[in-house]
């Protein structure tokens, strides 16, 4: 069945999220042979153009509007509504981020369209029916589940869709959305974590929890995540205790995570905290307490005291990378 799939493409300042191109692989493995959209909405929406035609986006729509620069959830909810009824798409498909998580269920109930949040997979059946998959129990289990009809709406979570480039000579059309009455007003955007890497998209990310016992002693991480291009994060734990912003929490009731490596610092391994980072490709755990559950979890466990060894990983990881280098 060859199936006409809308990927709403997300901005982050003046870049596209990684998430966003995991979803036009995903609209490809699923279109068939039909037709690949996205929309992008922003004031450099149009610099967008050559990055997702080379990921296999046929057609472009661009609402090149600077009050889209900021997500605010009735504007954008009203014109991705009209960018899908201007599409008659089969399949919609966003990234599960904290706008995807607002925006997706707005859309999908002001359309009574099926919604599936948080996939990790989305794929073809051998009856070519769409089939997708999500880890359920906090990530003990994973489910696979079809539509009975459509359209139908998707949000796939970030780091789980390999990236393909499959470039195409994409048509783009710029489109304007006549805006709503607004109820919200956004008065102020207060950005509580300077992120030099995406927290829910990062490929390693330096974790720390109670062990870390105090905010300086974040400083050890963040030089560590620094050399590996990669984020800190922390479990709830040390929120709590007021070592870092709540922005960094991972965990059931924080972010969600799947990097290629997470390192865990000085953290016990809560159930909670695990629900969070139980896809990552590898963990290592660095505890004192050679009973820490987290040590049941992780793939490789350091058995000592973080400030010992966390430098030492700085140095050794700075030394090979350099060595590359030359």
């Amino acid at each position: 069945m060859d199936r006409k799939v809308l990927v709403i493409a997300e901005m982050k300042g003046q870049k596209i999220r990684n998430v966003s191109i995991e979803a036009l692989t995903a609209a490809k493995q699923v279109a068939g042979a039909g037709n690949v959209i996205s929309a992008i909405l922003g004031t450099h929406s149009a610099i967008q153009v050559d990055l997702l035609s080379q990921y296999g986006a046929e057609q472009i729509y661009i609402v090149e509007d600077s009050d889209y620069d900021e997500y605010h959830p009735e504007l954008y909810t009203h014109a991705v509504v009209k960018l899908i009824q201007e599409t008659q798409p089969d399949v919609i498909i966003m990234g599960h981020t904290g706008n995807g998580k607002d925006l997706a269920p707005r859309v999908a109930a002001r359309l009574e369209f099926g919604l599936a949040s948080d996939c990790i997979d989305i794929n073809l059946d051998a009856s070519d029916e769409i089939v997708i998959s999500r880890s359920i129990y906090s990530g003990k289990l994973f489910e696979k589940k079809k539509f009975n009809s459509g359209p139908i709406f998707v949000t796939i979570r970030p780091n789980n869709i390999t990236p393909i480039q499959q470039a195409t000579e994409a048509l783009t059309i710029s489109y304007t959305v006549e805006k709503p009455s607004i109820t919200l007003l956004i008065k102020e955007i207060v950005r509580r974590a300077a992120e030099k890497v995406d927290l829910t998209e990062a490929k390693v990310i330096v974790s720390g929890g109670r062990g870390v016992k105090s905010a300086e002693g974040f400083k050890v991480l963040q030089q560590l995540a620094d050399v590996l291009n990669g984020a800190v994060g922390a479990s709830r734990g040390a929120c709590d205790a007021d070592y870092c912003d709540y922005s960094l929490q991972i965990g059931q009731t924080g972010k969600v995570v799947t990097p290629d490596l997470y390192i865990a610092c000085g953290i016990s391994g809560a159930i909670q905290h695990v629900a969070g980072i139980s896809n990552s490709k590898f963990i290592v755990a660095i505890n004192k307490d050679p009973d820490a559950p987290i040590f049941e979890v992780a793939d490789y466990g350091i058995v000592g005291d973080l400030f010992e060894i966390v430098p030492q990983l700085t140095n050794e990881f700075s030394n090979i990378l350099l060595s590359q280098t030359k």
